[in-house]
């Protein structure tokens, strides 16, 4: 159930509320206890997640977790060659000469 933010149009009191979706707004203040409560647009308007749990990585299978583990070893092994031979290659080339 989402948390949806009130403002009191009489007195200016703000406030949350913990409703259902389907739950009619309030309308009555807790506070002056007129009927001018209005619910705000905002953040409340819609579901937000907290915490953990909520990631789609966070509910893959072991075995795409050890093949996604595998692929960044492989690359990260692919990168440090590539640097090595890169160095290696640019020592090897003859100076230029400057004319």
């Amino acid at each position: 159930m989402p948390t949806y933010d009130y403002l009191c149009e009489a007195c200016g009191h703000t406030l949350e509320i913990f409703q259902g979706i389907h739950d009619e707004p309030e309308t009555k203040c807790p506070e002056c206890k007129k009927k001018k409560l209005k619910r705000q647009f905002g953040t409340g308007a819609a579901i937000v997640f907290k915490g953990s749990g909520f990631y789609q990585t966070d509910y893959r299978s072991d075995s795409y977790k050890k093949g996604a583990k595998a692929d960044a070893k492989k690359s990260e092994s692919a990168g440090k060659s590539d640097q090595s031979s890169g160095k290696d290659a640019k020592a090897s080339k003859p100076a230029k000469k400057s004319e």
